[in-house]
């Protein structure tokens, strides 16, 4: 907690879709909000190219990429709001397309939101992209480029040209061990994802890589209550609802991440915050 006297402390979420926030990092940005960490998310895409309630892009019954990229929207702000993140902004790219737009234009916009938000820690997707989707993927690079551009004045941000550069403390990956991936395919099955007729699956990161294990058991009921906020991905979800209690703490009562860098802590011992060296 902070004293009333200390600046609090920012931690960014920099991902790709809408419900990445609650599958990925729910319990996270739930505990930090909790701890008095001034919560910022900022989402790429829409997801406006995904199913609606299960029905396909080409069912009658889907509303199109426009009016479900509204309602994913909605439902961004709904779930963000359970969690306790205090400012969500969208990007304005599309669903399963980010790894094609130019990376000058789309780390150019995150930088302005470092720039803005000015976050301590920075938390997205690893090199592998969870499961090798190229949307996690593309963000992980993205948001990596932008933390190293956000500090250097030559590099403007905006339509304006602002160079008040910002430095980021801390950068971590999201880094599922074997528990973690064993808890979502009981849930989800397997999780895979077919690039270019390629299926990809990543692996679990092996313990011993992972920096760092936050004990987010207090928070999985609320992450679920996040998730039941995504409605027009019910079906999707619907391994969920046969979990039981001890399941859905093995899903987010506990998160791992690999530090990437850190200008204030290091060594081997396993951290269980991420703020450790930032926070008196």
């Amino acid at each position: 907690m902070n004293s009333r006297n200390e600046k609090p402390v920012r931690l960014m979420a920099v991902l790709a879709h809408p419900d990445d926030e609650c599958l990925g990092f729910g319990g996270t940005l739930a505990k930090s909000a909790s701890e008095g960490v001034e919560v910022f998310l900022l989402t790429a895409t829409r997801g406006d190219k995904g199913r609606y309630r299960g029905y396909k892009t080409t069912d009658p019954l889907h509303p199109g990429a426009v009016e479900l990229a509204r309602i994913r929207e909605a439902e961004l702000q709904a779930a963000a709001s359970v969690l306790g993140v205090q400012d969500v902004s969208v990007l304005n790219y599309y669903d399963q397309q980010l790894d094609q737009v130019e990376p000058g234009e789309v780390v150019a916009a995150i930088v302005s939101h470092l720039r803005r938000v000015k976050p301590d820690v920075v938390v997205t997707f690893g090199p592998d992209g969870a499961y090798g989707h190229p949307d996690h993927i593309a963000i992980s690079q993205f948001t990596t480029a932008a933390i190293v551009a956000a500090a250097n004045p030559a590099f403007p941000s905006d339509r304006n040209g602002s160079q008040q550069t910002h430095a980021v403390s801390k950068l971590y990956y999201l880094a599922w061990n074997e528990s973690a991936w064993k808890a979502y395919e009981a849930a989800f099955r397997k999780l895979i994802s077919t690039v270019d007729g390629v299926e990809r699956q990543a692996v679990p990161w092996p313990d011993w890589e992972v920096t760092t294990v936050l004990d987010t058991r207090k928070f999985w009921p609320t992450v679920s209550k996040a998730i039941s906020c995504h409605e027009s991905q019910v079906a999707v979800y619907a391994g969920l609802k046969q979990l039981g209690p001890s399941d859905l703490e093995a899903l987010w009562g506990r998160q791992s991440f690999y530090r990437v860098f850190s200008t204030v802590s290091g060594g081997r011992q396993k951290e269980t915050d991420l703020f450790e060296g930032i926070r008196k």
